[in-house]
């Protein structure tokens, strides 16, 4: 693997972090000093300052995100992060981001490569969103939103849509701009009030509680490479 992912595995950085440390010289493979192009490979000797570092076991993580938390992993402003809420021995990360507001389903991992393939679009991975919204859109206003809305940067792709209550509404995608379904519903005229997502790559945080979260079990660690094993 990569220098910058074999250092985010061992919990001492991110990948944007680790090459930083890179750069600056700090890090030697087999006593050489690593290059951003560096792969380590099974059996290398690599260290941090003289520091022998050795790579955390992979770890896979479900948290029910809470409102007013932010996916990252500290805050310049001090508020709470999904990072601070989920104790776990190993340094995992989210994968991709829920706004402040967004509650529900958020992957947390050290698996760098298993996160890059999930967030790429290539996989289309689901990602299904329950909109409380202003207003009571129409059958042909969902219509729209299922065939694609035009939005600044281009059309959606087509979604999964159905009413759950006059005002309250499901979508799934599998894209991943910002504020994406937000974007989608204020173009139709029906601003979003609240927004929770409910399922991520077929995880659900059912029984977990706001802010509580859970270890994968193997079946869907299994489940998740798979997803993204498929061309």
């Amino acid at each position: 693997m990569r220098l910058n992912a074999y250092l985010a595995r061992t919990g001492v950085a991110s990948r944007r972090g680790a090459d930083e440390l890179i750069k600056t010289g700090r890090v030697r493979v087999n006593g050489v000093r690593g290059e951003l192009n560096t792969f380590v490979e099974e059996g290398d000797v690599v260290d941090l300052d003289g520091r022998l570092l050795v790579p955390q076991a992979l770890a896979y993580v479900l948290l029910h995100k809470p409102p007013e938390v932010v996916t990252t992993a500290r805050d310049p402003h001090g508020r709470p992060t999904v990072v601070g809420l989920v104790q776990h021995e190993a340094r995992v990360v989210p994968v991709g981001r829920l706004d402040a507001d967004t509650t529900g389903a958020l992957l947390l991992t050290n698996d760098g490569e298993l996160a890059h393939r999930l967030a790429h679009p290539r996989y289309e991975v689901d990602k299904v969103y329950e909109a409380e919204v202003e207003g009571e859109p129409s059958d042909e206003t969902l219509a729209v939103l299922a065939a694609g809305v035009e939005l600044d940067d281009g059309r959606t792709a087509p979604a999964r849509v159905r009413r759950l209550a006059p005002s309250r509404v499901e979508l799934s995608i599998h894209e991943g701009r910002k504020h994406q379904v937000k974007r989608m519903l204020e173009a139709v005229g029906h601003p979003v009030r609240s927004l929770h997502r409910s399922r991520y790559a077929g995880l659900t945080v059912e029984g977990l509680e706001p802010g509580a979260w859970r270890e994968l079990t193997g079946d869907e660690r299994a489940a998740l490479k798979e997803l993204t094993r498929r061309t």
